[in-house]
């Protein structure tokens, strides 16, 4: 963050004039820890802590001034600005802060795929000049402004994700981001619980129209029937990409899994038609790349430069990393998931080259009262992907498993990340392949831990 002064950062929060000072801010924190002088503290109250009790602490450690949902003993009148809403103050001094800079700016959101869609954005971008994105999960009303807070004057471009969990969500980060170009990558049921239905759930994602300028791209899924039937606002240029249609602004042909990643032919009627290789496995994986060229061409980039930017993508995370253990591959998509991303992972690795396949699957969180169909669903899926086995853990994942055994696949549901971890150890040799899927919030991770340190002593 660069300095800006605080009459800048706080407008909107305190009538014009009414700071007793207006020094310069080079700091915004929520964690008492970070403090120290020419920062701005924002208290959060919390389940286990309260900011609001660290708030006095903060300007006796150099706060300039403290951001108060009421006023607190021990805060200066003239030192506290009030806002009933914390993650509301963020946003407001996240937009001003973003006011100060124009690096050239992509949005982006949808159901499936956003984060690896910005982290191909983001290799597309980044040999065009300086380049930020959204690090890890810090896609909400809290995370979005700490990432508009990193623009410098030397940034050049900036890909921000924008997540959401119900309506409106994705107009305040819009509005606050001002995004040059969107991308919605696909409408899928995640949040399905909270907004109803998938239309609602794409009109909640095309709300990041809200955000972008006359005549801005809009990067869209052509193989989405919920994209396709939108009405889209007549603000925006759509520019269309699919996996197929010819009809689209840009598409992918000859598709081929490769061992390392995917093969295939762009067709772009703007730009020309290339041969693209990228690292990452399965064809919406393919998709996320043709969203990316989109956003990156459609900003002025050369259309070769952009594909070698794509060749040289990284994942993040447990987002299908693909691992050698002792022989085993391990397709480690531990992050998330939810019934599109689980029809991806299952249909990639359907085609994945080894001798056996295992599939780990979990509960899919958030699904409301369409978790039961959609993990009886999940077990069809699997019985058609070509497993050997399938684990399962998880109190919705059972429903899978007793569907998938049904269709007669080999199936194991476990109770606890050991007696996972100790199906595989069990079961797979040299050769065979692992695919690791379920919400974050199941934690795989830790059976994976489990698993890499005793099938590595048990290959010594």
């Amino acid at each position: 963050m660069e300095k800006i002064h605080a009459s800048k950062l706080l407008a909107g929060l305190v009538p014009a004039g009414k700071l007793t000072s207006d020094p310069e801010v080079e700091l915004v924190t929520t964690d008492s820890r970070e403090v120290k002088p020419g920062c701005i503290f924002v208290a959060f109250p919390g389940e286990r802590f309260d900011g609001h009790d660290f708030a006095a602490r903060a300007l006796e450690q150099g706060a300039e001034y403290v951001v108060v949902n009421h006023p607190v003993p021990g805060v200066p009148e003239e030192k506290a600005i009030l806002c009933p809403d914390s993650y509301h103050a963020m946003m407001v001094m996240g937009a001003n802060y973003r006011s100060q800079y124009h690096p050239k700016m992509v949005g982006v959101t949808g159901s499936v795929g956003k984060t690896t869609t910005k982290q191909m954005t983001y290799a597309a971008l980044s040999g065009f000049g300086e380049t930020i994105k959204t690090e890890g999960n810090q896609n909400n009303e809290l995370g979005m402004p700490r990432t508009l807070m990193r623009l410098e004057s030397s940034t050049e471009y900036a890909v921000i994700e924008m997540g959401m969990s119900h309506a409106g969500e994705i107009d305040r980060l819009a509005r606050a981001a001002r995004p040059d170009v969107g991308i919605i990558t696909c409408i899928g049921v995640s949040h399905i619980g909270n907004l109803g239905s998938q239309e609602n759930i794409c009109k909640a994602k095309l709300e990041i129209c809200n955000g972008l300028p006359e005549g801005a791209p809009l990067v869209l899924n052509y193989d989405d029937p919920f994209l396709r039937k939108a009405v889209l606002p007549a603000h925006v240029r759509p520019v269309w990409f699919s996996l197929s249609d010819e009809n689209a602004d840009v598409c992918a042909l000859s598709i081929r899994q490769e061992t390392d990643g995917m093969s295939f032919v762009l067709e772009d009627q703007e730009h020309g038609t290339f041969v693209v290789n990228i690292p990452a496995m399965g064809r919406h994986n393919v998709a996320n790349a043709l969203a990316a060229y989109c956003a990156a061409t459609r900003l002025g980039c050369d259309a070769k430069r952009v594909i070698h930017g794509l060749s040289n993508f990284e994942q993040t995370g447990r987002r299908q990393k693909v691992v050698d253990s002792e022989g085993v591959t391990v397709i480690e998509d531990c992050y998330n998931a939810n019934p599109d991303s689980m029809k991806a992972a299952l249909a990639m690795f359907k085609d994945f080259p080894c001798k056996r396949r295992f599939a780990l699957l979990g509960d899919m969180l958030e699904l409301g009262e369409l978790s039961r169909e959609a993990h009886e669903e999940l077990g069809r899926l699997a019985a058609e992907s070509g497993l050997y086995c399938l684990i399962t853990y998880g109190e919705q994942a059972k429903r899978t498993a007793v569907v998938a055994a049904a269709k007669g696949v080999k199936t194991l549901h476990a109770d606890s990340y050991r007696e996972a971890a100790d199906a595989l150890l069990d079961r797979v040799q040299p050769g065979d392949a692992i695919l690791v899927k379920a919400s974050h919030g199941m934690a795989l991770e830790k059976v994976l831990d489990i698993f890499y340190e005793e099938h590595k002593e048990a290959e010594v």
